[in-house]
């Protein structure tokens, strides 16, 4: 199998297609060329040929098209399915062994979709932490940050990290995910805004990011349902929030009581 490939069901998802395929170095695949046959019958031909598959289409559609097609999570190629809006990267297909998880991640910062992982063993980790540092800041610089914030939580109980889009291509926080093999959920700049949730707003983050903070928002975007147990604290120009989930705020099912 060969690396990625872009599955698009309409012309009207061209420009998301063709973006996403400059970035990830994917295949991009459009169906209507080939009015011949059809489009369910190329996807089947075209399915293990490569490793990972971003389906822009609503999961309905992918569903069908994915019928009597995979046969372990162990060898099936990831797949991801993205609506044409980009609001949403669902990983439909090898999300954890496979690495759509992972996709998933990425895609969500290309294009600013949520990513909706739903296999258990992300499931089960509680924690978010929401990041922010100044520029040049290395990996480990930020992971004495984070475990500071954590205090006697492990990095084994977190499930995201957070940051403001003016933080995505931040080097060292980029090291640090990918030696914890930690997602980085990238929160968009007017989002943060909008929701400043902030204990204490820092005039330098508002002069230069534009916000009033971003560890904090950040986290609580990212696991709405979180309670922030560890407000934004500073350790040498790195800011950690923590945000967990926990079940009992969940609302249970009335069915059975």
């Amino acid at each position: 199998m060969s690396g990625s490939a872009i599955w698009l069901v309409r012309e009207n998802a061209l420009p998301l297609g063709q973006r996403l395929a400059a970035a990830l170095g994917a295949t991009l695949y459009r169906p209507w060329l080939r009015p011949d046959e059809s489009p369910r019958e190329q996807f089947r031909r075209a399915f293990h040929q490569h490793r990972r598959w971003v389906a822009v289409m609503a999961s309905g559609i992918a569903v069908r098209y994915l019928d009597g097609l995979p046969a372990s999570k162990y060898t099936d190629p990831a797949l991801v399915v993205l609506d044409e809006a980009a609001r949403f990267a669902i990983p439909l297909l090898s999300g954890h062994e496979g690495g759509a998880n992972a996709l998933a991640y990425e895609v969500a910062r290309l294009t600013g979709a949520i990513p909706a992982v739903t296999t258990a063993t992300e499931a089960m980790k509680p924690l978010t932490l929401g990041v922010g540092c100044r520029r040049g800041k290395s990996a480990n610089e930020i992971e004495r940050a984070v475990l500071a914030a954590l205090g006697g939580r492990t990095l084994a109980e977190v499930r995201e990290v957070a940051t403001i889009d003016l933080k995505a291509d931040e080097i060292g926080l980029l090291e640090f995910c990918e030696k914890h093999s930690l997602p980085l959920r990238v929160i968009a700049q007017p989002d943060v805004a909008a929701r400043g949730w902030v204990g204490e707003a820092s005039d330098w983050v508002r002069q230069n990011v534009g916000v009033a903070g971003v560890c904090e928002p950040c986290a609580l975007i990212a696991s709405p349902r979180g309670r922030l147990i560890v407000p934004k604290t500073a350790h040498d120009g790195v800011t950690v929030a923590v945000v967990e989930d926990r079940a009992t705020d969940y609302p249970h099912d009335a069915t059975a009581s």
